[in-house]
C-alpha cells in the first residue's frame, strides 16, 4: 500500500477531543538504521508486522512510502517486543474527520514522549497533498524534519530533546 501524509505540530487541540475515535498504539521499532523500516505495533488489540520502505519523489510535498502490514500473534509480538531497538512507543490516536473526506489523526504521546503532540493526515494522492491547506488548529508543518519521525523518536531520552530545540 502507499502511504502519502503529512505531518504537524498541533497549536490547540480541537474541542471534545473524548468524542472522536481512539485507538491505543504501543510501537517498537526492528530496525532503525537503515531503509527499510520494520516496525512492530499493538493497535488497540491488534498486533501488526510492518514493512516501510520512504520514497523520493519528484515534489517533496509528503512524506511517500510503501508499506506492507502483516498480522501477528500476541505471543510473536512480545517476543519481537524484547528485540526493538531504543524504547517501546505510546500514544493515544484520535481520528478527526476534515474536509473533503480526510482525517487528521492526532497522536498524544505518553510516557517518555508525553507532551509531544503531533497531527498526520494520509491523502489518496500527491496532488491532494500538495494542495491541502490545513486547519487553523494545526501548528508547524514536519513532515520533513527527521527529528519527529517514530523511528528516531524511539531512540531520545526525553521529549525536551525535540520540543526545546524546535528551531534548530
Amino acid at each position: 500500500m502507499k502511504e502519502i501524509e503529512k505531518k504537524f505540530l498541533i497549536k490547540t487541540l480541537p474541542q471534545n477531543l473524548e468524542t472522536y475515535p481512539k485507538i491505543q498504539i504501543e510501537q517498537g521499532y526492528l530496525n532503525t538504521i537503515a531503509t527499510p523500516t520494520l516496525r512492530i505495533r499493538k493497535y488497540n488489540e491488534q498486533y501488526l508486522l510492518c514493512y516501510k520502505f520512504r520514497q523520493k519523489t519528484e515534489r517533496q510535498v509528503a512524506s511517500v512510502a510503501k508499506e506492507v502490514e502483516l498480522p501477528l500473534t500476541q505471543e510473536a509480538y512480545h517476543h519481537l517486543k524484547t528485540k526493538i531497538d531504543g524504547r517501546m512507543i505510546e500514544k493515544r490516536r484520535y481520528l478527526v474527520p476534515l474536509k473533503d473526506e480526510l482525517t487528521a489523526e492526532i497522536d498524544l504521546f505518553d510516557g517518555f514522549l508525553k507532551g509531544l503532540e503531533v497531527v498526520e493526515v494520509e491523502f489518496p494522492t500527491e496532488e491532494i497533498a500538495s494542495k491541502f491547506t490545513p486547519p487553523d488548529w494545526f501548528g508547524k508543518d514536519v513532515t520533513f524534519d527527521l527529528r519527529f519521525k517514530n523511528a528516531h523518536l524511539c531512540s531520545i531520552s526525553s521529549v525536551s530533546e525535540i520540543l526545546d530545540n524546535l528551531e534548530k
